[in-house]
């Protein structure tokens, strides 16, 4: 919807505010709207085809809670659940306008605001609820960071992380394997004010209970057996920058405990000594559970979630982005190309068929190991549907024959054990070529007792 013909109501109980944007958008919108009293926002949307609300977060009102705005974003989703919705605040209450996010708003502008960048964020909302096409595909960071994406739910989580990646939030990256989620934590901390600062990546699911304190809080020469010296832990080795944890479903009640204090403390304290260290952090975290198991208390504290989850992005499986997958097909062939050595590849119609029917559990990750490997073993710059090999431990056949009787586990483990002794017992390089992490390889080594 253009701007030219839309109705714009502005909330705000400073009257300066009102008179401001009232004549910033005068020429640019059809009618504008201005309303001190957030308690009339009913009747005006009900008498009013109200295309966008600019709303403030805070209100001397009657409803007196603290977060007026959050509350009144509630109510005009509730009344009128397709209005654009841009919250207006202040620095200091960008937390509580990130929740908003959460809470439905289109977006948030931080007083004082530039009036290009205003009335840009008004047009683009516009454009985007009548379906007008943004060009972004992708978001990047420096060095080789990015994620691609054409579809509509990864342009919604493009627009997410413009607004949250400058922000110190806390955020949750749910998502299955190999969809990206170390990717959006590394994009997100070089599009943040930290980008200068460290980013410190741990795998804290794969860490035994000494191992988490050690590897996160630091230790002091004997503080345990194998502490010959001291050490910093991961949240003084990330000081002013970002701490990814990964896996962090995975981790036990007792670790967990722990990991909550240091939050609300912001302190750690080194294994072996009583001295807490103060820490300034931003915390981005990973898992590949659904929000609904990790909300079981036998599982998780829910503490703690709310502690990590000031905002949540969802990465979708590849299947769920059908039309991604060319675009992250053709990327991963002219990096493989020209880190090999090779001429430009591309893919022929029939190439083109089997990688966009197929379902892809591994996700990015499988697609991309499997570019790779028709990129190495191709003999023309141009792949067809038999140089497209998915991984056998991804891949299920329909179809088991009798005189073959043998078991899917079977099927994996002999996998496991060919790639292994053919990078001589290096678990790196052999998870690289199946598709897997090293700790989701390390599991199915237990698994199989290897």
């Amino acid at each position: 919807m253009i701007l030219k013909k839309s109705t714009v109501l502005i909330v705000d109980d400073d009257p300066d505010v009102l008179t401001a944007v009232k004549l910033l958008l005068k020429t640019e919108a059809a009618e504008v709207i201005t309303e001190k009293n957030p308690e009339n926002l009913n009747w005006l949307l009900q008498r009013n085809q109200v295309d966008l609300v600019l709303l403030d977060m805070n209100f001397n009102s009657a409803i007196n809670t603290g977060n007026e705005g959050i509350y009144w974003l509630r109510k005009i989703k509730e009344w009128k659940p397709n209005v654009c919705i841009i919250m207006i605040t202040a620095y200091g209450d960008i937390d509580l306008a990130v929740r908003s996010l959460k809470e439905g708003a289109n977006d948030f502008i931080v007083k004082p605001w530039h009036n290009e960048k205003l009335i840009g964020t008004i047009k683009e909302l516009l454009d985007k609820k009548e379906g007008v096409k943004t060009t972004k595909s992708s978001v990047k960071g420096s060095g080789q960071t990015s994620l691609l994406g054409d579809s509509d739910v990864m342009q919604d989580i493009f627009f997410k992380v413009n607004k949250i990646a400058p922000t110190d939030a806390n955020i949750l990256i749910l998502g299955e394997n190999g969809t990206g989620k170390d990717l959006m934590a590394k994009a997100i901390h070089e599009r943040s004010l930290r980008a200068d600062k460290p980013f410190i990546k741990v795998d804290v699911g794969a860490l035994t209970d000494t191992l988490f304190e050690s590897e996160l809080f630091g230790h002091k020469k004997g503080a345990y057996t194998d502490a010959r010296e001291d050490r910093t832990g991961r949240f003084e080795d990330a000081e002013g920058g970002t701490l990814f944890l990964d896996e962090i479903g995975n981790i036990s009640l007792q670790q967990q405990a722990k990991l909550l204090t240091v939050l609300q403390n912001r302190q750690v304290t080194r294994l072996g000594t009583n001295k807490a260290v103060d820490i300034d952090i931003r915390l981005i975290c990973a898992t590949n559970l659904p929000l609904s198991e990790l909300a079981n208390e036998n599982r998780f504290r829910k503490d703690l979630i709310y502690r990590i989850n000031t905002v949540e992005i969802n990465m979708p499986p590849l299947r769920k982005r059908n039309d991604d997958i060319i675009l992250i097909a053709r990327h991963f062939a002219k990096m493989y190309a020209g880190k090999y050595l090779k001429p430009s590849v591309d893919f022929d119609t029939s190439a083109i068929n089997k990688l966009k029917s197929y379902s892809y559990p591994g996700n990015v990750r499988e697609l991309q190991y499997t570019i790779e490997r028709a990129v190495i073993m191709a003999d023309s710059s141009t792949l067809n549907a038999d140089d497209l090999i998915f991984s056998i431990l991804e891949t299920q056949p329909d179809v088991v024959e009798d005189d073959d009787n043998i078991p899917l586990s079977t099927l994996e483990k002999n996998a496991i054990l060919r790639v292994i002794e053919k990078h001589n017992g290096n678990i790196t390089r052999a998870a690289k070529e199946l598709g897997l992490t090293r700790t989701a390889l390390y599991r199915r080594l237990s698994k199989y007792d290897i």
